[in-house]
C-alpha cells in the first residue's frame, strides 16, 4: 500500500498556487514596508512560501517521493557546502552569518537551507521551460543542459540580492569585501558550482524515471516564471525603501551608497532575471501556437 499522498486535483492545486504566490508577493512587499514587524518573520514568510510553492507545484510534475529526494539533495548538499564555506572560506570566500537569519544548524541558518529548496525548484522548472525540455531529463544532453542553465538562473537571482542582504541588511558579512558592493566574485563562482552539483544529482536521479505528472507540456510550467517575476519585482521594489541609511560600510571599511546597491539590484533584476522570464513566456507562446 502506497503511504505517500495522492496528487491533488488540478483546480485545487491552481487555487493553492495562486494563494502561495500572493503570500510570497506580500512577503516581498513587507521587506520594504515592514514597519515594526520583526525582519526574521518576514524572512521566514519569504522562505517558507517559496518552499511551499516548490512542494505544491512539484506535485503537478513529479511523484511526492521525487520531490522529497529533490529537497534532500538541496538540504544536504547546500548545507554541507555552506558549512564548508563558513569554516574554510571555500568555495565562496570568507564570510559568516549574523543573527538576522535566525537559528542555525552548525554555522548555517535553518532558513537559508530551506531557501535552497524553493528557489532551486523555481530555477529548475524555468530552465526546463526555456530549453523546452521534459521536466524529467531523458537524454544525456538534457542531463547536462538543464543543470547548466538552472544554475545560471539561480546564480543571477543571488547576484541581484546578495549585496542587499549582506552589505545593507547584514544577514551575513564578507570579511574581505568584494568588488560587487562588498561581495566577492568568488561567491558567485562558488554558488554556480554548488548549484550545478545539486541539479546534476537531481537530473541523474530523474533520468530513466517518468515524472508521473498530471501536468505536461510547456503551458503547465507557468507558475515558475510567475514566481521568478515576483522575485525580480521584489528586488525593484527596494528602490522605494526609506528605512535604510544613505551609506553603508563592509567589514573592510569601504563605504557604499545604498542607492547604488539597490539600483544595481534592480538593474540585474530587470535586465537579467527579466530575460529569463521573457524567454520562458516566449516558449509557452510558441508552444501554444504549435498546438
Amino acid at each position: 500500500m502506497n503511504s505517500l499522498p495522492a496528487v491533488p486535483k488540478p483546480r485545487a492545486v491552481t487555487f493553492a498556487l495562486v494563494a502561495i504566490l500572493a503570500f510570497y508577493a506580500g512577503a516581498r512587499i513587507l521587506e520594504v514596508f515592514s514597519g515594526s514587524i520583526p525582519h526574521l518573520w518576514i524572512v521566514a514568510l519569504d522562505v517558507l512560501s517559496a518552499a511551499a510553492f516548490a512542494s505544491l507545484d512539484g506535485s503537478r510534475h513529479y511523484r511526492w517521493r521525487t520531490m522529497l529526494v529533490f529537497a534532500a539533495i538541496c538540504l544536504i548538499v547546500g548545507n554541507a557546502v555552506e558549512n564548508l564555506g563558513v569554516t574554510t572560506g571555500f568555495p565562496f570566500g570568507r564570510y559568516r552569518f549574523l543573527d538576522l537569519m535566525g537559528p542555525r544548524i552548525f554555522h548555517v541558518p535553518v532558513l537559508l537551507g530551506l531557501s535552497y529548496i524553493g528557489m532551486a525548484y523555481v530555477s529548475w522548472m524555468l530552465a526546463c521551460l526555456i530549453l523546452r525540455a521534459s521536466a524529467s531529463p531523458a537524454t544525456a544532453r538534457s542531463v547536462i543542459a538543464i543543470p547548466l542553465l538552472a544554475s545560471l538562473i539561480m546564480t543571477t537571482w543571488d547576484l541581484a540580492q546578495d549585496p542587499v542582504w549582506s552589505t545593507i541588511l547584514h544577514g551575513w558579512i564578507w570579511y574581505d569585501g568584494g568588488a560587487w558592493f562588498g561581495v566577492p566574485t568568488s561567491n558567485y563562482l562558488g554558488w554556480y558550482a554548488n548549484l550545478f552539483i545539486i541539479y546534476l544529482l537531481f537530473a541523474l536521479y530523474l533520468r530513466g524515471r517518468g515524472p508521473a505528472a498530471t501536468a505536461t507540456g510547456a503551458a503547465s510550467l507557468w507558475p515558475a516564471p510567475v514566481f521568478y517575476s515576483l522575485c525580480a519585482a521584489g528586488n525593484v521594489l527596494q528602490l522605494a525603501s526609506s528605512s535604510v541609511p544613505q551609506m553603508v560600510s563592509d567589514p573592510t571599511g569601504r563605504s557604499w551608497p545604498v542607492s547604488q546597491i539597490v539600483g544595481a539590484s534592480a538593474l540585474v533584476s530587470v535586465a537579467c532575471m527579466g530575460s529569463y522570464v521573457y524567454l520562458g513566456w516566449r516558449t509557452m507562446a510558441l508552444a501554444t501556437q504549435e498546438r
